[in-house]
């Protein structure tokens, strides 16, 4: 007997209620939501003053250079003129991928106290509304927090709802490196939280910090917070379909290729965020060693096979995430594909006891926090799986700080 949860007759309803959310999604928010027409921005401004730029009477390199030739430009400079170019082009300078990472936090502190004073001045600008004004003022709060002593920031753009990316551990040195990519309703004032922080990227990557710490002591690693894409507002048309996520994998792949040394990297892709590794996949450099998704709504493939990476592939669903009741598939353009947790997909499945619905993977003393932290360090014969089977530990070898197996 055929079971029910792979009868033709629930792939033909799951395919209505597909269209049937598809129609609500252009009901409410309309085709609109796939055009965007943006005018100058600060960051575009800063790159472009670049591109005018002189040094010593010498044009600047391109801003679309190879990070390997702007980071050897700026291996030719003095530690004053590379501070004078971070000083002139906060912003191009603070989102440069080559630039040297202690720069560009340098880079982003300025950036980040040009816009609180521009915030600053919106909050009693009698030509915005009440919500405007307070709207300026949440963002100045943001931005204050941000350059607070201590604080990495890797990427920082104030436009639209804004990008941010933020490191955690010493990034030159590490001999491991994670990199957290977030889901929908992801942006500058949404990037940390005081009320379940560990829903937010900040909250998320510290916690994998903390735990990776936990775990081996001796490990150097680093940790990124990256929303540094823009992801999709709310469950619209956006999120039902690939076009932010292809965005954001060109994003995360220039990241990626763009990180000082060659230690290992791991991926960890919550909800829509899995979504990005999914379309990113095939592009990211041999020194990504895994992705692992937690809460995917699928990577836009049918197998992980299909994704084409030498990467191991990872995924998880808490017993109690609502995201299970999405349909898996992808009917032209709309939704994405197989779920990763299914046998047939053929990702090492993980236990994810303890997470409590969508949002609870980076909660401490959770098995899925101490997995991603078990990856993380490249302990991978310590994970645990949801089920004992070949797929999960095929292969599987290594300790603290080992490369790929």
């Amino acid at each position: 007997m055929t079971s029910f949860d792979t009868s033709p007759q629930l792939n033909v309803w799951r395919a209505l209620l597909a269209l049937a959310v598809v129609f609500v999604m252009l009901a409410t928010t309309g085709w609109t939501a796939l055009r965007s027409h943006r005018s100058a921005t600060p960051l575009h401004a800063s790159l472009s003053a670049w591109d005018h730029g002189r040094l010593h009477g010498h044009h600047l390199p391109d801003t679309d250079a190879s990070p390997a030739r702007l980071s050897r430009f700026f291996a030719s400079l003095t530690a004053q003129e590379q501070a004078d170019l971070a000083r002139r082009y906060p912003l191009a300078v603070g989102n440069m991928n080559g630039a040297p990472v202690a720069l560009r936090y340098s880079a982003n502190r300025l950036a980040l106290q040009q816009q609180r004073t521009v915030e600053r001045k919106r909050m009693h600008d009698t030509r915005l509304s009440p919500a405007g004004q307070h709207d300026a003022g949440r963002r100045m709060h943001r931005y204050e927090a941000l350059m607070s002593e201590g604080r990495q920031i890797l990427a920082f753009d104030p436009e639209g709802s804004g990008r941010v990316a933020e490191v955690f551990g010493n990034l030159q040195k590490a001999e491991r490196v994670s990199v957290v990519v977030p889901g929908v309703d992801t942006d500058l004032l949404t990037f940390q939280r005081t009320y379940r922080q560990y829903s937010a990227p900040v909250g998320m990557a510290k916690s994998l910090y903390a735990a990776e710490q936990a775990a081996s002591p001796t490990t150097r690693t680093a940790v990124i917070a990256w929303a540094d894409y823009t992801a999709p507002a709310g469950l619209g048309i956006d999120s039902a379909t690939a076009m932010r996520a292809e965005d954001g994998a060109v994003r995360l792949n220039a990241l990626v290729r763009a990180l000082p040394g060659s230690a290992p990297v791991s991926l960890f892709c919550h909800s829509y965020g899995s979504v990005v590794c999914g379309v990113a996949a095939r592009s990211l450099p041999g020194r990504v060693a895994d992705i692992a998704v937690a809460g995917s709504p699928g990577m836009r493939v049918e197998k992980a096979a299909n994704l084409h990476t030498a990467a191991r592939v990872w995924a998880m669903r808490d017993a109690s995430d609502w995201i299970q009741d999405v349909p898996y598939m992808e009917v032209g353009g709309l939704g994405h594909g197989a779920d990763p947790v299914s046998r047939a997909f053929g990702a090492r499945v993980l236990s994810a006891q303890g997470a409590k619905g969508h949002a609870g993977y980076f909660e401490p003393d959770t098995e899925s926090l101490l997995n991603f932290a078990e990856i993380g360090i490249g302990a991978y014969q310590s994970v645990h799986c949801a089920h004992e089977d070949a797929v999960c530990r095929a292969g599987l070898s290594g300790t603290a700080a080992a490369g790929r197996a």
